[in-house]
């Protein structure tokens, strides 16, 4: 008997791409359920936080239904995680977009604007290397160097080194371009915007188990 295909619950906080991140999730063999429910975050067997747009908003997309809350409870269970863009931004303490704005505190440190000096042009959009650090499990069968697909602003600063899994070169910049602690990860990039490399690491999400 073939076994069940794995759930993902896929949180809606308004500014997310949703279609485009369903459509890749499905296609690598997930079943997804799309909800703004915190209900149904708590009870997920696997998350995936995507966003798009700015940091403050996103997170009021998050807290005026209680999804951080649920998001923070289900993390703290051990329930894995992948943060897409500004989900991995919203992984973070702080954000520094238009105004200073908390995010859901699961990893210590903040999100910043690119430099006016960083000798590109800002947004960062386009393919880009990702250089891995150390291994992860969503790096499996992805060579070191492989592209990615960018469009951010906005990077995140962690506070400590030993959670950054991959770096990027943006101009005079190398910034974290991926994270993870335990179940919890984040890409900067968009995964559903990839090509192979981004249906591989999505696949290697669902193959992942704690």
């Amino acid at each position: 008997m073939a076994s069940a295909a794995p759930q993902v619950v896929l949180i809606d906080a308004g500014s997310g791409n949703l279609h485009s991140v369903r459509k890749a999730l499905t296609r690598v063999g997930a079943r997804v359920v799309v909800t703004q429910d915190p209900e149904v975050v708590r009870r997920a067997p696997r998350l995936v936080l995507p966003g798009v747009g700015a940091f403050g908003d996103f997170m009021q997309g998050l807290r005026t239904p209680g999804l951080d809350q649920a998001v923070t409870e289900a993390v703290a269970r051990g329930v894995p995680m992948l943060g897409i863009c500004v989900g991995m931004q919203a992984l973070f303490e702080v954000g520094h977009e238009m105004g200073t704005h908390r995010g859901l505190g699961l990893l210590p440190g903040e999100v910043v604007r690119f430099p006016a000096d960083v000798g590109e042009k800002v947004p960062h959009t386009g393919w880009n290397q990702i250089h891995p650090l150390r291994p992860s499990p969503l790096l499996e069968g992805i060579p070191p160097g492989a592209y990615v697909f960018f469009n951010h602003s906005y990077y995140c600063r962690p506070a400590q080194e030993e959670v950054v899994v991959a770096r990027t070169d943006f101009g005079r910049l190398n910034y974290a371009s991926m994270v993870q602690r335990g179940p919890l990860f984040g890409v900067q990039f968009h995964p559903e915007k990839s090509q192979r490399v981004g249906l591989r690491l999505l696949t290697n999400f669902l193959r992942f188990a704690p």
